[in-house]
């Protein structure tokens, strides 16, 4: 066995987990290094002059990854050095047992490749012979200047405002919403989301475009204003499609896509989402979710100026950024309030904001916030804002598969991408919010094959408490390696945990729908996850005579619901 093997070698274009401009990640699986003597690696130690090198500890133990970790930081440090170069380094375990990671910025591409790969060749040498390792740097450092250096970095740096949003949940409204607000006050925008790249209200290229890509044809529109979808796996594989953000929105972090791309917990999510904090302009504003903690965090190491938005008027981080100068936005006698340090703006009632479905849903409430704080702090008149809050509808063109309210026969039907706990504990709180006392909440739900089975069980948990009725729908194009059979097991333990007493499994989105729809009583409320079938979800309904369902209906609906309960709870 190799005593280092270069396990990955990836150039990243843009802002990054490591570095705020374009770096090289290097993965390093070092066997060796973990398996070798604690004298022999102290010996190698000295003859490196690793800097307080301390010691390596016992085989394959986390002291032992650390240190191992310096030793690579620092030998391509010197390595850089012998070749003319200054950098910066970064080490740190990798996201598996045997595996290092080290990091540097690169401005041209072939050397910093080179580079990348000496490192490793030196690093296994320095165990697999008794050569000098001065001799070893010098021998790398010639092959690095023999090769040709390559081209620059390309990441743009915009001279027009740029939002970059990012979060679990919420991206895509968000920024569709921000990009509603821009039009609304007459201003030309450009956005790139997991629905495509648009300029206005024209699609210029379908698909997920929420990474290094999406930015980069979202600025070629020419816009007076970007708003650029940051999704983590773009983040993590090409880095960040610009050099700085005139704001940076963070919606919210909680379990989803762990265990990929060497993410395994939410502190480690948080940490990648939280790049885009880092790239913010002095001047700007880093607009962040208060009401959850590792987002709230986030503002200690932000580099623009922070802007809060809570559900919570009284959460004690407000009063704190307000003092060192920030801004807030949040909910005060039922009207979105923008808060300064000695004044308080009422914006617009929350019910009249239709994306918060007539105040009812949590989660659309702050993405409605994190969009007028973003929009206020590019310089958008309060008055164009509140203007555009108040007609940005969820409707299946301005936002499709996204809380998409229907009426079918005297029956609600809600179309929404919920894909993760947290997701549908937001589409139950709609569901809840529009089902009148006394009647039933119908869910159909999928999942897609890649994610963990604790957040499988935990999204089938929630769905069933949220609702009376259960089914379960078969996404055979969304299976991602996992066997179709054990992944509806999954889904229907977490259904029966959640108190489910039958789970129908159906073989799509369409024939689930089709059961609530006949199952189903009037007043009743369905619910479907649209994950892979949302186009034929919408012409099945619209064949089946269903109308969308208006703002001002929605409230009415809204209205009639709390009355109800209020009854029953006065009784």
């Amino acid at each position: 066995m190799e005593p280092v093997r270069l396990a990955e070698l990836r150039v990243l274009e843009g802002p990054n987990l490591y570095f705020t401009r374009p770096a090289v990640k290097l993965t390093l699986a070092v066997p060796g290094w973990l398996d070798a003597s604690e004298a022999r690696l102290a010996a190698i130690a000295e003859a490196i002059e690793l800097p307080g090198a301390g010691k390596a500890g016992r085989p394959n133990s986390e002291q032992r990854r650390r240190f191992t970790a310096r030793c690579a930081s620092h030998l391509t440090h010197r390595l850089a050095q012998a070749s003319g170069i200054r950098l910066a380094v970064r080490g740190r375990p990798g996201s598996e047992p045997g595996e290092v990671v080290v990091a540097f910025p690169w401005r041209r591409r072939g050397s910093a490749e080179a580079l990348g790969r000496e490192v490793a060749g030196v690093l296994s040498a320095l165990l697999a012979t008794r050569r000098s390792p001065r001799r070893l740097v010098e021998e790398a450092a010639a092959r690095i200047d023999g090769v040709d250096p390559g081209p620059q970095p390309s990441v743009p740096d915009p001279d027009i405002p740029v939002i970059s949003v990012t979060g679990t949940n919420g991206k895509t409204t968000t920024v569709r919403l921000l990009a509603h607000l821009v039009r609304t006050a007459g201003r030309s925008v450009a956005y790139s989301s997991t629905d495509g790249v648009y300029r206005d209200d024209d699609l210029v290229e379908e698909g997920d475009y929420s990474g290094f890509g999406g930015a980069a044809m979202a600025l070629a529109q020419q816009p007076e204003v970007a708003v650029l979808e940051t999704a983590r796996g773009g983040i993590l594989l090409r880095g960040i499609g610009v050099q700085h953000n005139d704001v940076a929105v963070v919606t919210n972090v909680s379990a989803d896509h762990l265990d990929l791309h060497g993410i395994h917990t939410l502190d480690q999510l948080a940490e990648v989402k939280a790049t885009i904090t880092r790239i913010t302009r002095p001047a700007g504003w880093d607009v962040l979710n208060a009401d959850d903690p590792r987002v709230l965090s986030m503002r200690r190491g932000s580099s623009g100026r922070v802007w809060l938005f809570s559900l919570d008027s009284d959460h004690p981080a407000i009063r704190t950024v307000l003092a060192e100068g920030g801004r807030a936005v949040t909910v005060l006698d039922g009207r979105m309030t923008v808060l300064e340090r000695s004044t308080a703006r009422p914006l617009v009632r929350m019910e009249d904001v239709p994306v918060t479905i007539a105040g009812i849903s949590s989660p659309n409430i702050q993405n409605a916030m994190a969009a007028a704080a973003a929009a206020l702090a590019i310089g958008l008149p309060e008055r164009a804002v509140a203007r555009g809050l108040r007609s940005f509808v969820l409707d299946p063109e301005r936002n499709p598969g996204r809380a998409n309210l229907f009426s079918l026969d005297d029956r609600v039907v809600v179309v929404d991408y919920a894909h993760n706990e947290a997701g549908m504990i937001g589409l139950t709180e709609i569901c809840q919010g529009l089902c009148a006392r006394a009647r039933e909440v119908w869910m159909a739900i999928c999942a897609a094959g890649d994610r963990r089975d604790d957040i499988i069980h935990a999204f089938a948990y929630r769905a069933a408490r949220g609702s009376d009725h259960i089914a379960l729908a078969e996404l055979p194009r969304y299976l991602r390696g996992r066997d179709p059979r054990e992944l509806v097991e999954r889904l229907r333990a977490g259904a029966i945990d959640g108190g489910a007493a039958e789970v129908p499994v159906f073989p799509d989105e369409i024939h689930a729908l089709e059961w609530m729809a006949e199952g189903s009583s009037p007043g009743d409320v369905v619910a479907v996850t649209a994950l892979g079938q949302r186009p034929e979800i919408f012409a099945w309904l619209e064949g089946h005579g269903a109308e969308r369902m208006g703002p001002d209906e929605v409230r009415r609906l809204a209205r009639s619901v709390r009355a109800s309960r209020a009854t029953v709870r006065s009784g």
